[in-house]
């Protein structure tokens, strides 16, 4: 979002004779020498004034003084000073009332949210000590942290997210509030915790942020299935790193600053069927945790679901979750079967998923290294190439429509694969000579 179209904004509030401040998120990301994602403005005129001064306007939020001012194709929120009265759902105030600046900041969230900028004296406003805790790196509640986390409890999340994504500590009597209070996230809708725990995810210091939630309580209440692992031991001679748990957050510590959703989350949902799986050869002491990813993939979808997730996000997600254990048969696949792993749209994500499964566990990177070598061998060339033959064409050899037509079209392909035929002509050949009994095919002798 523009910064001068929101100082526009802000100046014809300031040039009709009403006070008007940039506030919370903005200026502290523009006093850590960050790029706000937008500009919120905070001003004394109510939102009728607010409505008439401007052209386009939506009245998001106007029982709450908040109004959308539409400006140069962009959306900048304008919300009225105010002091909130008792919230009784744990996210919204029942009442608001309009007053000062100093009291509208001490009903905000955090201490480095509380604080107002003037850009056109370049002046900055803090009733609430919010520049000593951005120097010291302080997720601090404003006032009472009990209460502020009581009046919204999306604030739990909130306060690990940006000691996350701002590399920040957690102020000790913050801390304490939100261990005391973070059995009652679940008053909070699933799409809000959704995005928060995204955000958490996707920063480049997420294991921060992962260890925060598991200390804190808040990944026992909203992921108890990775809470499930803790405990769930491995055999040592391929985990000598420990159980599930301790295996899974090394894995998140391996990625990559910037991996997709679908990749963090593949990574952190890829063995949660192992507790379910688990047995123990009473004989040999052998552990083993048959078809825990076909129960992982399950229980992944309804997770997702739980949590709102989008169905891109989800169809990304169960698959390589689901296949995570077929990359150690890669040397004995057939080239088909190959290719067609490799020609799948998620599979560079499952490519890395494994590359942290092994690399966190046994560090046996063999089948990685074949796979990068393969896509070197396949750059030049389309990993599934155009059909050599259709279905009209096997009508046109006299095959009857019916179930076989899908067994010999794959079996045509499963060699144009192998690069055993390569032309339309060397097709028809085969599928002549493979096929000539087929019962759904006319002798053609005769």
């Amino acid at each position: 979002m523009s910064f001068p179209t929101a100082t526009n904004v802000l100046k014809k509030l300031r040039d009709a004779g009403y006070q008007a401040v940039f506030a919370g998120g903005c200026v502290r990301d523009t006093l850590l020498g960050r790029t706000p994602h937008d500009y919120d403005i905070a001003t004394n005129a109510l939102p009728a004034e607010i409505e008439k001064l401007f052209v386009r306007t939506i009245p998001v939020g106007a029982q709450f003084g908040v109004i959308i001012v539409l400006e140069s194709n962009q959306e900048i929120q304008v919300a009225t000073f105010r002091s909130d009265g008792t919230y009784t759902d744990g996210r919204h105030p029942t009442s608001v009332t309009y007053t000062s600046a100093e009291e509208d900041a001490k009903r905000r969230d955090f201490t480095i949210n509380g604080l107002f900028y003037d850009p056109i004296k370049d002046e900055v406003f803090d009733y609430v000590n919010g520049r000593e805790d951005l120097t010291k790196k302080i997720i601090r509640a404003i006032g009472n942290p009990r209460e502020r986390f009581q009046e919204d409890k999306l604030r739990l999340l909130r306060a690990i997210r940006f000691a996350t994504t701002l590399g920040f500590t957690i102020d000790p009597a913050t801390w304490e509030a939100l261990l005391e209070l973070a059995p009652e996230i679940h008053s909070v809708s699933a799409e809000r915790i959704r995005d928060e725990l995204q955000k958490i995810l996707l920063s480049p210091n997420r294991l921060h942020g992962f260890d925060l939630l598991d200390q804190s309580g808040l990944l026992r209440e909203i992921l108890p299935e990775i809470e499930r692992l803790k405990g769930c031991e491995q055999p040592p001679e391929f985990h000598p790193e420990g159980d599930v748990f301790v295996h899974t957050r090394l894995m998140i510590s391996l990625l990559s600053p910037e991996p997709s959703l679908p990749l963090v989350l593949s990574v952190l949902f890829h063995d949660i069927g192992k507790p379910a799986t688990r047995t123990v050869d009473p004989a040999t002491g052998k552990m083993s945790f048959y078809g825990h990813d076909q129960l992982g993939a399950t229980m992944t979808e309804k997770l997702l679901q739980r949590l709102r997730f989008p169905n891109e996000i989800i169809d990304a997600v169960i698959p390589a979750v689901r296949l995570h254990m077929s990359f150690k048969d890669v040397p004995k696949m057939r080239l088909s079967t190959l290719r067609r792993l490799m020609a799948r749209p998620t599979f560079h994500d499952e490519l890395e998923l494994h590359r942290v499964d092994c690399t966190s566990s046994h560090g046996m990177l063999d089948n990685y290294e074949l796979l990068k070598q393969k896509e070197v061998e396949f750059a030049q060339m389309p990993l599934i190439p155009p059909p050599l033959i259709t279905g009209e064409d096997l009508i046109n050899l006299g095959f009857a429509p019916g179930p076989e037509f899908g067994k010999i079209l794959r079996a045509v392909k499963d060699r144009q694969l192998e690069n055993l035929i390569a032309t339309k002509e060397e097709a028809l050949v085969f599928i002549q000579n493979e096929f000539k009994d087929s019962a759904n095919r006319p002798n053609l002798s005769s």
